[in-house]
């Protein structure tokens, strides 16, 4: 015979669910009395609990989580066991648990796959699930580092060993700090066979690393190029450390003769942003010298085409070789750099010129720059000269060079309006130069 145990959902804003269980079996019928008891505390007050029971309780309820955690993964793993989802159609357990839950389908396989390591191997950490001495993210580090060890190396009575340990240190460690812990688990139970295991897990990541690093990019169609990167971690650390060099540069005014990507002030602008900045600023610099040529042996540097009216201050754009456009200010900007090759057209695009790659300012030169110019030499600006560009006075197409008398400097934001057709500058005897927007 089965028994029914009725629940009140009569509350305000309650809905009755579906029965989770069939009573009968003493599994069922405790898990519809826990449904039982916390309806009677469902409209209990806990504002009346003073400081120290609501400490004391609080802990209890995430003790008690973690014991109702450890019965439903064990009820998981059976369900596992005798098909449960296949009786309905499902095509695994996770597949069924995730429609019959609302749970997402990777949130539901997870479970289900630490259920099943718990229900064997690791019936231990299972045990201490249930007495509330670890928590549900805890006894995952403890499977997946026990898991690692590699059982070439590391005989049955280490894991356990290993095990064991991680499952006393949970008890004064979260499950962070318990992974760093179980990832050097063997230099406290078996140190003879440590190294060995180290290298060869370090050894196994890296071609997983290096396997899976990808480069996509792709155009919006709106000036911006978007992409996904995965690199192994040390090519990965070496990037963040060489854009954040370059984001310090930015900060700092220290960017050399770079060119800037626009007049605002990147210090006010959030740390993602300002690494984008130094990302574009870093494939600007990055030595075309240094690069294997292309098919045809010609050289991996981007061409730009533009007319002669519009290196002299027109608007028209200017084209690509790779297919695409950039404004005319821009393409004026990226004519007193390095690595850029302007091709320069009149008539029925008719090559006048095709300019050879420029170099920077010398060290010597900006020294004497410096001394000459003590900052920017913008009426106004007080940018010291480790914020300054060199900027070429008279540009490459008219006959001028890298030099000292034909230079100047200039900060970020005065070198971006010096190739901006929205400005007019006006040189002064003093080696001042002054701007005004065009009305």
């Amino acid at each position: 015979m089965t028994t029914t145990v009725e629940t009140d959902w009569a509350l305000p804003g309650r809905t009755a669910p579906e029965p989770p269980v069939r009573p009968g079996h003493p599994v069922a019928a405790a898990v519809a009395r826990l449904h039982a008891e916390l309806d009677a505390l469902a409209e209990t007050p806990v504002w009346s609990l003073d400081g120290g029971q609501v400490r004391d309780t609080l802990a209890e309820v995430t003790r008690l989580a973690a014991r109702v955690a450890e019965l439903e993964l064990r009820l998981v793993a059976h369900a596992d066991r005798v098909g449960a989802g296949e009786a309905v159609g499902a095509t695994t357990t996770g597949a069924w648990w995730a429609v019959a839950t609302r749970q997402t389908r990777a949130v539901a396989h997870r479970r289900v796959k630490l259920a099943v390591a718990l229900d064997g191997e690791h019936e231990p950490v299972l045990d201490a699930l249930a007495q509330g001495r670890v928590l549900p993210e805890q006894a995952r580090v403890i499977v997946d580092a026990v898991d690692a060890l590699s059982p070439v190396l590391v005989d049955p009575e280490v894991r356990q060993e290993a095990r064991l340990h991680l499952i006393a240190a949970a008890g004064e460690h979260d499950a962070q700090a318990l992974k760093v812990l179980g990832r050097r688990i063997l230099e406290v139970v078996a140190p003879e066979v440590a190294e060995a295991h180290e290298a060869r897990l370090l050894e196994a990541e890296e071609a997983q690393a290096n396997a899976s690093a990808r480069f996509t990019m792709s155009e919006d169609g709106h000036g911006r190029v978007h992409g996904r990167f995965t690199l192994p971690a040390l090519q990965g650390a070496m990037l963040r450390t060489q854009l954040d060099a370059l984001v310090h540069a930015q900060h700092t005014g220290d960017t050399g003769d770079t060119g800037d990507t626009g007049d605002t002030d990147t210090k006010a602008q959030p740390l993602p942003h300002r690494r984008g900045l130094a990302f574009a600023a870093w494939v600007e610099r990055y030595p075309v010298d240094r690069l294997p040529a292309t098919g045809g042996g010609v050289a991996a540097t981007v061409v730009v085409t533009m007319t002669v009216e519009s290196l002299l201050g027109g608007l028209e754009a200017a084209g690509l070789s790779t297919g695409g456009v950039i404004s005319a200010a821009q393409a004026r900007r990226l004519a007193c750099q390095a690595g850029i090759i302007p091709a320069v057209l009149g008539g029925r695009s008719q090559v006048l010129d095709l300019g050879r790659k420029r170099r920077f300012h010398t060290e010597p030169q900006r020294i004497a720059l410096a001394l000459r110019d003590g900052g920017c030499t913008a009426v106004g600006c007080d940018r010291p000269p480790a914020a300054c560009q060199a900027h070429h006075d008279t540009a490459w197409s008219r006959g001028g060079g890298t030099s000292v008398e034909k230079g100047r400097l200039l900060c970020r934001r005065h070198h971006t309006w010096i190739h901006d057709p929205r400005f007019t500058h006006t040189p002064r005897p003093d080696g001042k130069v002054t701007f005004h927007r065009r009305t």
